[in-house]
């Protein structure tokens, strides 16, 4: 474990939306990664805040950030409106990518995405539109939500699947034949959807850490 990560609540906009987030940047960051949860999680997930964690003691800041307000994600618990809604989660991924351009420590860091469930398709999404993306993980991610955009993602994306989770799997590998860009797939023996078993979360934070800094762009590595 490093050293103490110094995090910080933040607020931003999106549209007539205020989103909530976590920025935590460690002294002489490489990087900055916007993090996107699952339409059902949010930036308080123990699950996220331990990849950050890791990503931090690695020199890797990051933004948890909610894709969804807190009133959108009452009714979205009771209805799942917003669950598949990739078109509008990825709004909030790109709203969270302007917000850490206008953090100062943040502004001139190279941009990663790192997405979990249906949050892996709003980052690929928005990848097409941010095109100085560098990086994007999934972590037991939905890429096959964003079929149509993949061809067109220039970011190198690594898809992390659970190999427990078994309905996934072949989705993960379809997605990954259409990515565009450079791309792998990992594995992970025995973890299923969450990634709950002990030790395959830090196991994705080592494969995201490895990731991340293999593709760093030269003047930022």
């Amino acid at each position: 474990m490093g050293a103490q990560m110094s995090e910080q609540e933040v607020t931003f906009p999106c549209g007539d939306a205020t989103l909530a987030g976590v920025l935590a940047i460690p002294a002489n960051a490489k990087a900055i990664v916007v993090f996107a949860h699952g339409s059902g999680s949010n930036h308080r997930s123990s699950r996220n805040a331990d990849t950050a964690r890791q990503l931090y003691d690695a020199g890797f800041a990051s933004l948890r950030a909610d894709l969804l307000t807190s009133e959108e994600a009452e009714l979205n618990e009771r209805t799942g409106q917003y669950r598949f809604d990739v078109a509008m989660l990825s709004e909030r991924v790109l709203a969270a990518s302007m917000f850490v351009g206008t953090v100062p420590a943040a502004q001139m860091l190279p941009l990663a995405y790192f997405g979990a469930s249906t949050g892996a398709a709003a980052a690929l999404t928005a990848a097409c539109k941010r095109r100085d993306v560098y990086a994007i993980v999934s972590r037991g991610g939905r890429p096959d939500l964003a079929m149509d955009c993949l061809p067109h993602v220039k970011a190198a994306t690594l898809l992390i699947v659970g190999g427990a989770d078994v309905p996934i799997i072949p989705l993960t590998e379809e997605a990954l034949a259409r990515l565009g860009g450079e791309k792998d797939i990992a594995i992970v023996e025995n973890a299923t959807h969450l990634f709950a078993e002990p030790g395959t979360l830090e196991i994705v934070g080592r494969l995201t850490i490895d990731w991340l800094t293999r593709h760093l762009p030269k003047a930022a590595g």
